[in-house]
């Protein structure tokens, strides 16, 4: 699986904040927010249901990871998708950056994939 996921009791607006303030507590900053449903809408008129995807960092973390694999930067921020799901219910999901990094041959990279991965998995965990 590349992907952790929970289904929340939250609204949408109110799980962005949640999420925000989970990633905070693991050191996670969001760089970039992509509202996928008004891009959708704007770029192609197609109805989409609420989906954002957030671009979080962990300064420490990347800076070990670019100075370990210099290429590894396009696979940076770690996104996380706060969504409306087929089903109506809210649910956010977070990569795992060790799957996500698995085709990386650099072991010291393995490791920092290792230490996002269990912050990732803390913050979906947390909510």
């Amino acid at each position: 699986m590349y992907y952790f996921t929970k289904i929340i009791e939250d609204g949408f607006e109110d799980a962005i904040e949640k999420v925000t303030a989970a990633l905070a507590e693991e050191g996670f900053g969001i760089l970039t927010q992509i509202d996928v449903e008004s891009t959708l809408k704007k770029k192609i008129g197609a109805e989409f249901r609420p989906y954002r995807i957030l671009g979080a960092c962990n300064p420490p973390f990347a800076y070990k990871a670019l100075s370990v694999e210099d290429k590894i930067g396009t696979m940076l921020p770690c996104n996380v998708v706060v969504q409306i799901n087929p089903e109506g219910k809210t649910e956010v999901t977070a990569v795992d950056p060790k799957a996500s990094m698995a085709a990386v041959e650099n072991e010291d990279l393995a490791g920092i994939a290792e230490e996002i991965r269990r912050k990732l998995k803390n913050v979906i965990a947390s909510l």
